[in-house]
């Protein structure tokens, strides 16, 4: 560790012989293109690396680390220690809090539960910000939103009184409405199919008895 501190003070420095430095901004985002196994890297020595950078505060600022999580997160795929970064750019700098709802956000947007190590990245970053990753959470497709709250939940409570003010709950569909507990769930088709065709079948087996009450009548008189 305190190698590669040195050596990433050099860089930030400047070397001598080139005459001009690397930006802060640059150097964490090429750590993050380090991928363990094709560049035979250690995860742990990469998540140093990352670590190392954070404890330069007067290089990597506020505006720095917000430069490199809005251009990490247009990375295809997303870097494996993405959500790690976010983590800690929080825990460095809280006022960032708002910029990470949006980051968060555009994350909803690319699926992020499809990438199962960022998926739980991702959650465990918006337990950490309630109540603000509130409208973040019900900006999930209900299936996730239910596997999220099923993973967490004591994060349910407060998220449901959330949802459940007026100008808040008007805006949310009726799915997500349903995993919050907040209305019924309806009958599914099938067993609405089940019940109308089961109704059915009894208004003819009754009108079948009537027809043969009547006939029997008919034939004692």
């Amino acid at each position: 560790m305190e190698k590669f501190q040195a050596a990433l003070i050099r860089l930030l420095q400047g070397l001598p012989q080139a005459g001009s430095s690397i930006a802060p901004a640059e150097i964490l985002i090429s750590i993050h293109a380090i991928d363990p196994e094709k560049d035979g890297v250690p995860l742990k020595k990469v998540m140093e690396a990352c670590s190392a950078c954070f404890e330069q505060r007067h290089v990597f600022t506020q505006q720095v680390l917000a430069k490199v999580l809005n251009q990490l997160v247009e990375q295809i795929p997303l870097p494996l220690l993405f959500m790690r970064t976010v983590i800690q750019a929080l825990s460095v700098y809280p006022a960032l809090v708002e910029f990470v709802m949006e980051i968060l956000s555009r994350l909803v947007n690319k699926q992020i539960w499809r990438y199962p190590k960022l998926w739980v990245g991702f959650l465990r970053c918006a337990i950490q910000t309630t109540p603000q990753s509130f409208s973040v959470l019900l900006q999930l497709p209900a299936t996730q939103l239910e596997n999220a709250l099923s993973k967490n939940p004591t994060l349910k409570p407060p998220l449901v009184d959330h949802a459940n003010q007026p100008n808040i709950r008007s805006t949310l569909p009726r799915s997500t409405l349903v995993v919050l507990g907040l209305v019924s769930d309806p009958q599914p088709s099938g067993q609405a199919q089940t019940s109308q065709s089961h109704a059915a079948d009894t208004v003819s087996s009754a009108a079948d008895v009537v027809t043969e009450v009547t006939q029997e009548s008919a034939d004692i008189r």
